[in-house]
């Protein structure tokens, strides 16, 4: 078995990928249906493409390897259906979706950890391969924690040019979310009982109920940790302060405005708080809408030059789960900035359009892309100012308000077919909806385009 090799398309003297993802999980207590909704904005370097992609369930031979890059892992004997949002170069995803309701988002955290010289697995990998086969939250924790402990995770020496960190991720499904945080081999797991976010910063305290066995010994051999009981992995591993910077300051925003609304937390709260670019000061207060620097949802720097860079929200998901067997789960999905663009239902049992999965380094290689065309939609928007920006969201608005009144009835419809055994026609009903739903979303982003760029063109002539 060979380890897949795909590269990074970033070299060493590249400014460093961005570490501002948040992800967050409401469960069923603290929502307003009393279903849990996971929610997660995926935050990468500006201008890398990010689609979206379906894998079905499939059946694998003995022997095989699963398909990581960098570390050989064996393949098991069955991977699930699961749809993932990933970097284009990269085998594993920023966030993604199983058919077993299983819901995964990862960020990266900053360790004392050294560079290791042995190849690892990168935290996205983890991530898939927590997709590919967990049936339940709790089961792909196991599964993660014990890839972790084989094969380790986190910075380490490559040719690739790959970037690498250790990492933080919330797993749910219907009943039960987690809190997962690595260091190295080392692992620390926290159950989610109240709504809360994460972000790139070391969250896990002394409040874990589990944690790996060699943990405390290797942070205190390292005189990063005392032998007072318990142990505090955060303290240990983090480097640098956590309560400052701007990944404790979105964690802070995540965590202030879900506990607010706790009782109340809907789909609307989570898209909303992941288009959100307001601080933790007023949770109460309105979502911040105005593209400012800072917030969950991030703008790369547009300079007036043309030259352009820093991190931008690639895409987002927010997890819609259902644990009373009375609908289907519904995905909502979004590309590039979450601020000005739709999210758009998606369900595990649909094929989806494979349009959403195109999308590769340069634009000009793949101009159909949805992800290109948001990218795209992103600078010709903030070009135009606070007008254009303000009839871009407006735009969206409509569409959105009508896709939120029609994917719950197809969810429930769906349902009533699977159940009554028309898998058939209950995944043509779905598909057909998708599709349609793209479709227009599609049409409306090419008039978007059309028009903002004759604003443009009319304004500098």
């Amino acid at each position: 078995m060979a380890p897949r090799k795909v590269l990074q398309p970033q070299s060493d003297d590249q400014a460093p990928i961005p570490q501002s993802c948040d992800t967050m999980v409401a469960p069923p207590t603290a929502t307003r249906h009393g279903q849990m909704l996971f929610a997660k904005n995926s935050d990468r370097p500006w201008d890398e493409c990010q689609p979206l992609e379906l894998h079905p369930r499939r059946e694998h031979a003995a022997g095989t390897g699963a398909g990581t890059q960098f570390v050989d892992v064996p393949q098991v004997a069955t991977t699930y259906r699961h749809v993932g949002s990933r970097p284009w170069w990269c085998w594993g995803y920023e966030h993604g979706f199983n058919e077993h309701q299983v819901a995964i988002g990862n960020e990266a955290l900053p360790s004392r950890l050294e560079e290791a010289g042995q190849a690892r697995l990168v935290g996205m990998e983890i991530l898939r391969l927590g997709l590919e086969r967990g049936r339940t939250a709790a089961q792909a924790v196991e599964v993660m924690t014990a890839l972790i402990a084989q094969f380790g995770q986190g910075k380490f020496a490559n040719q690739a040019g790959v970037r690498t960190y250790d990492n933080g991720y919330i797993i749910a499904d219907p009943t039960e979310a987690f809190v997962l945080e690595t260091a190295g081999h080392d692992w620390a797991v926290k159950r989610a009982d109240r709504p809360l976010g994460i972000s790139n910063v070391y969250s896990l305290e002394t409040d874990y109920q589990s944690l790996s066995p060699q943990a405390a010994t290797r942070a205190r051999q390292q005189g990063w940790a005392d032998t007072a009981e318990p142990f505090n992995f955060a303290a240990a591993f983090a480097k640098g302060p956590r309560d400052t910077g701007s990944g404790a300051q979105r964690r802070h925003r995540s965590c202030a405005v879900l506990d607010a609304r706790y009782g109340s937390i809907g789909v609307d709260t989570m898209i909303n708080l992941l288009r959100d670019h307001g601080g933790a000061d007023h949770p109460a207060q309105d979502f911040h809408t105005r593209l400012e620097s800072g917030g969950i949802c991030v703008h790369f720097n547009q300079q007036v030059d043309g030259n352009s860079g820093g991190g931008n929200t690639a895409a987002s998901l927010v997890a819609d789960l259902c644990a009373d067997g009375t609908r289907l789960p519904v995905y909502w999905c979004s590309f590039y900035s979450p601020c000005l663009a739709p999210f758009f239902p998606v369900f595990i049992e649909t094929e989806l359009p494979p349009i959403l999965a195109q999308g590769g380094e340069h634009a000009q290689d793949q101009p159909d892309s949805p992800w290109w065309k948001f990218h795209q939609l992103n600078i010709l928007a903030r070009q135009g100012g606070p007008e254009t920006i303000a009839l871009v969201q407006q735009h969206w608005a409509h569409m959105q308000q009508q896709w939120m009144s029609t994917a719950y009835d197809m969810a429930t419809q769906g349902k009533g077919l699977l159940d009554a055994g028309e898998n058939r026609r209950a995944g043509e009903l779905l598909t057909d909806y998708v599709n349609a739903n793209v479709a227009s979303m599609l049409g409306a982003l090419d008039e978007l385009h059309q028009t903002l760029g004759q604003q443009l063109g009319a304004a500098r002539s």
